[in-house]
C-alpha cells in the first residue's frame, strides 16, 4: 500500500449467492470493489458455480458452502486460484469469525444464527438481513452484539428506514414505529381465491424482486409479522407501539411517529441497495447508482389498513411478543415448515398460519430463552409438531 492510501476495509458475506448478497456485491463495486474493500469470506449454498465466480471476482480469503456435499465441487471451481474452501456449520463459522470489521449476515432461515451470533461476539458490526436473528433469538442476540461492541446494522428496507429516522437523542419521544407492506399480490382477493393461491402466483411481489421463500411470505404478510418482532428487539419498542400500513406504491419504507405529533418517513423507489449501501457506510451516505424518486411521476401514495382476517399472520405476531417467552422462536418455526408444505403442493396458501397458530397454542407455556440450545430446541419441536399436523392435513385431503 502506498504511503497515504486510505487502508481497506475488511468484509464477510454470509449468504452472498442469494438476493441480498448479490446486491451487496453491486454495492462494493460501485463503492470502489478491491480498490475500497477487502472480502475475508464469502458463503453460499448450493449454487458453488455462482460461488466461485463471486469469491474469484473479489479475490475473497475463503468460500464456504453450506451443503457439505457440494464441497468438492467447490474446491475444483477453485482450484489453483490459492482461495481456501470449507463446508458445512463449521464452514459457516470459520467464515463469520474471520477477521472483517463489517459482516453482512444474509443467510436465510435458523441456518443463519449460528455464524451471525458468531460474528457479533467477536465485535463484528453487523448489518442484519436475517430474520431468525431477532425472531427466534432476539434477547440473547441484541445481548450479544451489545457484548461483543459492534453496531447492529438493519438491512431489511423497513428497519433501515426506521434506522435512518429514528433520532437517536430523541428515543424518549418516540411514540410509535410505523412498518410499510405493499400488500403483496393478493392485497385485493377475497378469502376464497385466496384458498387457491399456488406458490407460483404467490412468488409474483408487485415492487420487490427477492426468492422464493420471501415472495411467499411477502404474498402471505408473515414477512410482516416478523418485521414486527425484529422492530420489537430492534428499536426497543412494546408491542402496542409497532403498527403496520398498507403503501401499494413501497415509496415510503417505513416511518418513526414522535410525542410532538410529528412523523418522520424514509423515501426511496424499491431497490435494496438502498438500505444495504446505508447499512455498509453508516454514518455516511454512499453515491449509488439507483433510480431516484420522480414525485411528478409519482403523483400518489395509497394507504389502508391490513386486513387480519385475510392476513392473519399480522395477528399471530402480535400474539407472539404478548405471550413473550419463545412464542416467536415457535412461531417462526412452524411457519417455516408450513411454508414448505405450501411450495411442496401439500398445504394451502391460508392454512400455513392455521398450522402456525395450531403450533404457538400447543407450546404457549414455552418459557424465555437460556440460550441458544434451548431456542434450538424449541425451534425444532415447533417444527416437529408442525410436520405432524401438515402430515394429517395432506392424509385427509
Amino acid at each position: 500500500m502506498t504511503s497515504g492510501a486510505p487502508e481497506k476495509r475488511r468484509l464477510t458475506i454470509l449468504g452472498s449467492t442469494g438476493s441480498i448478497g448479490t446486491n451487496t456485491l453491486d454495492v462494493i463495486r460501485q463503492l470502489g470493489g478491491r480498490d475500497a474493500f477487502e472480502i475475508a469470506a464469502l458463503t453460499g449454498n448450493g449454487n458453488v458455480a455462482l460461488l466461485a465466480e463471486q469469491a474469484k471476482a473479489t479475490g475473497a480469503e475463503l468460500a464456504v458452502t453450506a451443503d457439505e456435499g457440494q464441497y468438492e465441487n467447490l474446491k475444483a471451481a477453485l482450484a489453483g486460484t490459492g482461495i481456501e474452501v470449507a463446508a458445512g456449520r463449521n464452514g459457516l463459522i470459520e467464515a463469520a469469525q474471520r477477521d472483517a470489521g463489517w459482516v453482512m449476515a444474509a443467510i436465510v432461515g435458523t441456518a443463519g444464527l449460528a455464524p451471525t451470533l458468531a460474528a457479533a461476539r467477536r465485535g463484528a458490526d453487523i448489518a442484519l438481513a436475517n430474520k431468525e436473528c431477532l425472531v427466534s433469538a432476539g434477547d440473547l442476540f441484541v445481548a450479544a452484539v451489545h457484548a461483543g461492541g459492534g453496531k447492529l446494522l438493519p438491512v431489511d428496507s423497513e428497519h433501515n428506514a426506521i434506522y435512518q429516522v429514528l433520532e437517536e437523542h430523541q428515543r424518549h419521544a418516540v411514540e410509535r414505529i410505523i412498518l410499510t407492506a405493499s400488500g403483496g399480490p393478493f392485497r385485493q382477493s377475497t378469502l376464497t381465491e385466496m384458498r387457491d393461491v399456488t406458490a407460483a402466483t404467490a412468488r409474483a411481489h408487485p415492487n420487490w424482486s427477492m426468492g422464493l421463500k420471501i415472495s411467499i411470505d411477502s404474498a402471505s404478510m408473515f414477512n410482516k409479522a416478523l418485521e414486527m418482532i425484529e422492530a420489537k428487539h430492534l428499536f426497543g419498542m412494546r408491542p402496542d407501539q409497532i403498527e403496520v400500513i398498507v403503501h401499494p406504491q413501497s415509496v415510503i419504507h417505513s416511518m418513526v411517529g414522535y410525542s410532538d405529533g410529528s412523523v418522520l418517513a424514509q423515501l426511496g423507489c424499491p431497490d435494496m441497495r438502498t438500505a444495504i449501501g446505508y447499512a455498509l457506510s453508516h454514518p455516511a451516505r454512499p453515491a449509488l447508482n439507483v433510480e431516484r424518486l420522480d414525485f411528478a411521476k409519482l403523483s400518489r401514495l395509497d394507504f389502508e389498513a391490513p386486513d387480519e382476517e385475510r392476513f392473519p399472520a399480522l395477528r399471530l405476531a402480535r400474539l407472539a411478543m404478548e405471550r413473550g417467552g419463545m412464542q416467536s422462536a415457535v412461531l417462526n418455526g412452524a411457519k417455516e415448515v408450513a411454508l414448505e408444505a405450501f411450495i411442496d403442493g401439500r398445504l394451502g396458501f391460508l392454512q400455513m398460519a392455521e398450522v402456525t397458530e395450531t403450533v404457538m397454542d400447543a407450546m404457549i407455556a414455552v418459557p424465555a430463552a437460556s440460550g441458544m440450545d434451548a431456542v434450538f430446541a424449541v425451534d425444532g419441536e415447533a417444527r416437529r409438531i408442525a410436520k405432524t399436523i401438515v402430515e394429517h392435513e395432506a392424509a385427509a385431503a
